[in-house]
């Protein structure tokens, strides 16, 4: 994973309007105008958040014939969860140390 990737990544994914986005391409492939759709903002507004999300590479960008579709790229989203793994590791751990604590303040 490059460096930056997993700040883009988090940066792309700030944004509600990018995260809902996302969420409509994994459904299948759109045009701008069809992502543009559900929104009360600009097709400029919405081709600079579908820049952000080229950028941290969780779109692409197609070509067929004069149809320019964009679909979901979710190797960065996985470098993400894998990263969260080991936070997610360190809450259960603690989750039951805290539960064995418990249960030995209350047999006492």
């Amino acid at each position: 994973m490059m460096p930056n990737r997993l700040d883009h990544t988090f940066a792309a994914l700030a944004d509600p309007t990018r995260r809902a986005i996302l969420a409509r391409l994994a459904t299948g492939e759109a045009t701008v105008t069809e992502l543009a759709q559900p929104f009360d903002i600009s097709l400029p507004a919405i081709s600079r958040h579908l820049k952000v999300l080229e950028r941290a590479g969780l779109i692409a960008r197609g070509r067929e014939a004069q149809w320019r579709p964009r679909s979901l790229q979710a190797e960065p989203l996985k470098e993400a969860v894998d990263w969260l793994q080991q936070y997610r590791e360190f809450w259960e751990q603690s989750l039951d140390r805290l539960e064995a604590h418990m249960a030995e303040v209350k047999k006492r």
